[in-house]
């Protein structure tokens, strides 16, 4: 993956632009985030026995990555709108962590890489959001691309 040292969104004179994609090719396109969030076992016992107050928290999870996903392009100020062809959210539990991992997917001239860290972000806001009445000490971290594929910069895999 080359890395020419400027910053894409700036433009000559320093200010900010939304970046031309128009001559760059169409291609298949796609990218993988996770992130985890940490919290007390029995808050992980209520997850997976579904008695949080607010609902099945799992699967709330899932469709708030899903549509922070498809909105990524009015969150994120510079982002280009995108015509997502797949979104995929999914959770593994620990002992004391939901971990979440998102994978984003389309044919189009940009990545989908801030796409699948929305997703990864939003899920694990989600889970906060609906567990917080039974438990204050939840920290979210480590939101991180995993992997990315498609277009001119190559593939990347995180290691380990």
């Amino acid at each position: 993956m080359a890395d020419s040292g400027r910053l894409t969104h700036l433009d000559e004179s320093g200010r900010v632009k939304m970046v031309d994609v128009s001559e760059k090719p169409v291609s298949e396109r796609q990218a993988r985030a996770g992130g985890r969030i940490r919290m007390r076992p029995a808050t992980v016992r209520r997850i997976s026995e579904q008695t949080v107050a607010k609902g099945n928290v799992l699967e709330t999870a899932r469709i708030a990555g899903i549509q922070a996903a498809k909105r990524t392009a009015d969150l994120i100020p510079l982002c280009h709108s995108l015509n997502l062809t797949a979104v995929e959210v999914e959770f593994t539990l620990g002992e004391d962590r939901v971990e979440v991992e998102t994978a984003a997917r389309l044919a189009d001239r940009t990545g989908v890489e801030m796409e699948a860290l929305t997703a990864a972000a939003v899920a694990l806001l989600t889970i906060y959001d609906m567990c917080k009445g039974v438990d204050r000490e939840m920290v979210i971290e480590e939101v991180r691309l995993l992997e990315k594929r498609g277009g001119a910069s190559g593939t990347f895999a995180r290691g380990g």
